[in-house]
């Protein structure tokens, strides 16, 4: 599994949005899970699709700040982010 998931849903603009963004910036380097495959998953984050993910911990949700996730891309997994 790679360190950036995308928690999205079919038929939403704004995680069709955010898949355009990481295949640009992170091609092939992330993994997408339908937000509506998971009962946990769509009772913590139904209505803050798209969230993006980094290393099992939440990063962010609704854009994906693309600074901010490549600079925490590049810190090995653990490491405190500032």
């Amino acid at each position: 599994m790679n360190r950036v998931v995308l928690i999205s849903r079919d038929g939403c603009h704004l995680c069709d949005d955010a898949e355009t963004v990481l295949d640009r910036i992170l091609p092939g380097q992330w993994d997408r899970v339908d937000v509506d495959s998971d009962v946990e998953l769509e009772r913590d984050y139904g209505d803050r699709v798209p969230v993006v993910l980094l290393d099992g911990a939440e990063h962010g949700y609704w854009r994906v700040e693309e600074a901010r996730l490549l600079r925490d891309i590049q810190r090995q997994p653990g490491e405190p982010r500032i």
